[in-house]
């Protein structure tokens, strides 16, 4: 059992004094006012103190003496039958005994009882004066009462007859002792049994902390536990405090004896996780002998009792046994109370609640009753309650989700630390991490907390190529109030996701060169490039003419490079293949793959009218162990002019090598062949079983008669030659580029390409197929629709006659074209730039498609001539001929020199 030493000199942390607008002093009667209640509870008054009056303020007691007021240290306290108990959280129960010091006494039937509460601030004291009249006539013989710091025995005092006095003629007894001696009070002396007997006149007990008193009908005598003259005493396996006293009090025929003793309980709790069971023993040996008869037995809380259906609700029992009286008291009871605690900064709780035992008994030899009280707050071991973390994620979301709980109300979340830090919850709520308390009726708190999955706290890794892992660590620092006491919880989440966007490779060819076109997935630049055997090293990628931004990565293999493999030869091209590979350097993941093969122009063969040939041998990928330099001509002797690891160059007479010779119709025809040969021990030549074959054959065709005569004329020419006038097809197209660099365009694969209202559209007309700089093209007009053909209806202009049409709010702006690696003739470009937007019908906004379709004029500039080739915009500035948005477009004219195109469909998004 917890025995208090400090009883009423509290310093409690308060918030603040509701009273302190209220008079210095207050009186409160039994009523509830203001965060005080007093009320009686059979032989004791009950102040009760919320906690709202209390916390941060020092709490000092005082007894109220009619004028006087004396202040209750705990030694006096536990002298004087005065006792406190309080909450962590300032909620403070005041016991009085109604025997106490300072009580005023009428008769044993009517107790008066003052107390001063003074609370102290740093800038104030504000009293609150209690007083209780309580009225108690149901005494038994002989009262014990067992409070927190003291035990309390009192006797009944019937009138005596004197010859049933009690005297010893071989003492000093009879001797009346003076005032100084303690005859004023009616007690002389007091002989105390530990078991030993140890006496002292009555001042002498009072200064070793005993209190003795006659009242109108009763003797009291009142000690604090665990003093010289107590001792313990083991009572049916339950440990007791027990006090035995004489007191001599002066009787109207003399000195009178009267022998007293009290019993109190200070163990016999067990403890289950869901009760808790508290035994005292059935037979008080120290305070009865023989047998007895129980005629009362009660159970309450916090002194006061319950009635069977009070024990109903909330659980109780009260029981005996052969040897016990047991209480058992439900773990979490509404009348007791929950405490966290945080020992080794791991989280526990304990729960405390406040049993009370009446009992009254009578000796079956005896008529006189014997009431016995005991006050015995009980507080359970520490329970370890270590925090639940559930983890409420819904990975599609994208968003960690936990809940951490379920913790007590005086648990407070400080602050979470996170793999980039430490973040007190004011500063993960600015962060975009939401934190959230949760309270329960009961009492209890959980917190709960949000995370998105692309924050910089979160990290992440990839098992597989397609699959991101996504792990939250967290530390939970949690503090216990009112004590601050800190402790942690960690969590740690963990959620995956198929959502990566692998790249991906795309290429064209032209008759020189590879264009490969990397466009990045969701994770950026974490891969690296493997161009045919080896990986796209800086020095690599710089003679590739290597070019990114964020978004994308292109580079130009010229179809001759080391990186490159040929796959068939023929007499005028070769078919070669680039093999590109992005892979993840750590796990080597393929993540994209492109074998792009092409053919380019390439004349192996070449026929001289001298009778010479020449022929061009090229390492091709079927034959991969091929040295070029060991290849020869039928005739062996006939070897390379020159190679290098990829080609070999011969050049032969006709009639040399080995050389056949073939006459068909009007033509003979020379043939060779180059082949790889190897000669055995006796010269003979053969093929090697190990390698493929390689043979090229070279063949040139000759007419047999045929005669050239070449004329030559030693006179200038008067006049100068001039091409011949010839008809053709020049082509022109239009694309749509990524942004204003106009590096990258949209295939046809990306339409349709979805852009939000008012972002530039960047377009790009361009003359195809075409040197020659005297040639400029020109805009004439464009117009919007919202379909594919170029002569529905709505439509709107964007380029009028050549220029901007200025009836638009968003003015159609013309981009200079300059020379670059890609465009060698400026003036077959042009380029522009419109803002999207959508067409409307009476206010309604239409969510369709448009169409960009041009008409392009090609003009010859050394031409005087009128009309469109006059240049790009040649009207004056805030001049227009635009035509209204629901008219139908003109007929565009369809001469050799004019070209219709048409680009889109183009999306409108985010209305």
């Amino acid at each position: 059992m917890r025995r208090l030493e400090n009883i009423l000199l509290w310093n409690l942390m308060a918030a603040v004094i509701i009273l302190g607008q209220a008079r210095p002093n207050m009186k409160l009667n039994s009523q509830s006012s203001n965060g005080l209640r007093s009320d009686c509870a059979g032989n004791l008054m009950r102040l009760s103190l919320d906690k709202a009056l209390a916390v941060g303020n020092q709490l000092e007691v005082e007894a109220i003496n009619g004028t006087q007021h004396i202040v209750l240290t705990p030694s006096l306290a536990a002298q004087c039958g005065y006792s406190m108990e309080s909450d962590p959280w300032g909620n403070t129960r005041i016991y009085t005994s109604l025997m106490a010091c300072y009580v005023d006494n009428k008769e044993d039937q009517t107790f008066n009882v003052g107390l001063r509460l003074k609370m102290h601030s740093p800038s104030d004291v504000v009293n609150h004066d209690v007083t209780q009249k309580c009225s108690y006539a149901q005494w038994a013989s002989r009262e014990v009462l067992c409070d927190r710091n003291y035990m309390e025995v009192s006797n009944y005092m019937a009138t005596r007859d004197p010859q049933t006095e009690t005297k010893d003629d071989n003492s000093q007894i009879n001797v009346i002792p003076d005032a100084s001696s303690g005859a004023a009070h009616g007690i002389w002396k007091m002989t105390f049994y530990t078991p030993e007997p140890v006496s002292m006149v009555l001042s002498e007990a009072e200064q070793a902390g005993y209190s003795a008193m006659m009242t109108s009908s009763r003797l009291v005598v009142r000690s604090p536990y665990n003093t010289a003259d107590t001792y313990s005493e083991d009572v049916a396996g339950i440990p007791m405090e027990v006090l035995r006293v004489s007191a001599y009090y002066k009787a109207p025929h003399g000195l009178s004896v009267v022998n007293l003793a009290a019993a109190c309980p200070t163990g016999g709790v067990l403890f289950t996780e869901d009760v808790i069971s508290w035994h005292v023993p059935r037979h008080m040996a120290p305070l009865m002998e023989g047998s007895f008869t129980i005629l009362e037995m009660h159970m309450g809380i916090n002194g006061l009792r319950l009635g069977k259906s009070q024990m109903a609700t909330g659980g109780y029992t009260l029981s005996t046994t052969d040897f016990h009286i047991v209480i058992e008291i439900p773990v979490g009871s509404p009348n007791g109370y929950y405490k966290s605690h945080a020992p080794d900064y791991q989280y526990h709780i304990t729960y405390t609640v406040e049993p009370m035992l009446e009992v009254l008994w009578k000796a079956d030899n005896a008529q006189d009753k014997t009431r016995y009280k005991v006050l015995f707050p009980i507080t359970t071991p520490l329970m370890p309650r270590p925090p639940h973390a559930q983890d409420n994620t819904v990975p599609e979301e994208r968003v960690f989700s936990v809940y951490l709980g379920t913790l007590l109300h005086d648990v407070e979340l400080s602050n979470i630390t996170f793999s980039t830090g430490v973040l007190t919850v004011e500063e993960c709520n600015a962060r975009g991490f939401p934190v959230q308390e949760h309270s329960f009726p009961n009492g209890s708190k959980s917190f709960f907390l949000q995370v998105p999955f692309d924050a910089d706290v979160v990290l992440k890794h990839n098992p597989e190529a397609l699959v991101t892992v996504y792990f939250l660590p967290l530390i939970f620092g949690l503090i216990v109030l009112p004590e601050e006491t800190p402790f942690a919880h960690p969590v740690e989440l963990q959620a995956s996701l198929r959502d990566v966007v692998l790249p991906t490779l795309t290429g064209t060819c032209d008759q020189n060169n590879f264009y490969i076109r990397t466009k990045y997935g969701n994770q950026g630049k974490n891969f690296e490039t493997l161009i045919g055997a080896q990986q796209l090293t800086p020095e690599l990628a710089k003679s590739y003419d290597f070019q990114a931004n964020s978004t994308h990565g292109t580079i130009v293999v010229p179809y001759n490079a080391r990186d490159t493999v040929f796959e068939l030869i023929t007499s005028d091209s070769v078919r070669a293949r680039l093999d590109v590979l992005l892979f993840h350097p750590n796990n080597n993941w393929v993540l994209a793959d492109l074998y792009l093969a092409c053919s380019f122009p390439l004349i192996t063969t070449n026929c001289y009218p001298n009778g010479t040939m020449t022929a061009l041998a090229v390492k091709v990928e079927s034959v991969p162990n091929l040295i070029p330099s060991w290849l020869t001509l039928k005739d062996q002797s006939c070897k390379p002019v020159s190679s290098d690891d990829r080609f070999a160059y011969f050049s032969f007479s006709a009639d040399s090598c080995g050389t056949t010779r073939t006459f068909f119709d009007h033509y003979m025809v020379y043939e060779n062949e180059i082949g790889l040969y190897h000669n055995d021990d006796k010269g003979a030549t053969y093929t090697s079983p190990i390698d493929p074959d390689y043979k090229q054959t070279i063949s040139c065709y000759y007419v047999v008669n045929e005669t050239q005569t070449v004329a030559f004329s030693y006179k200038p020419r008067s006049i100068h030659p001039t091409a011949e006038i010839s008809s053709g097809q020049l082509m022109v197209q239009m694309r749509l580029a990524e942004d204003s660099s106009y590096e990258f365009f949209y295939q046809a694969e990306d339409y349709p390409v979805v852009k939000t209202l008012r972002q530039p559209l960047y377009f790009e007309v361009e003359l195809m197929q075409s040197t020659d700089p005297q040639l400029e093209l020109i805009l004439e007009n464009c117009w919007a629709t919202l379909h594919e053909d170029r002569t529905s209806l709505p439509s709107w202009d964007v380029i009028v006659d050549s220029c901007e049409n200025h009836d638009d709010r968003y003015v159609t702006i013309f981009h200079p074209v300059a020379k670059d690696s890609r465009i060698s003739v400026p003036s077959h470009v042009k380029r522009f730039s419109l803002k999207m937007f959508t067409f409307t019908i009476e206010e309604e906004v239409l969510k369709d498609e448009i169409y960009v379709h041009c008409d392009a004029v090609i003009c010859d500039t050394n031409s005087q001539a009128d009309g469109a080739c006059r240049g790009q915009c040649v009207h004056p500035t805030g001049t227009s001929n635009s035509r209204p948005q629901w008219t139908k477009s003109e007929q565009r004219s369809t001469d050799s020199h004019q070209r219709q195109i048409s680009s889109g469909p183009i999306l409108p998004s985010n209305f």
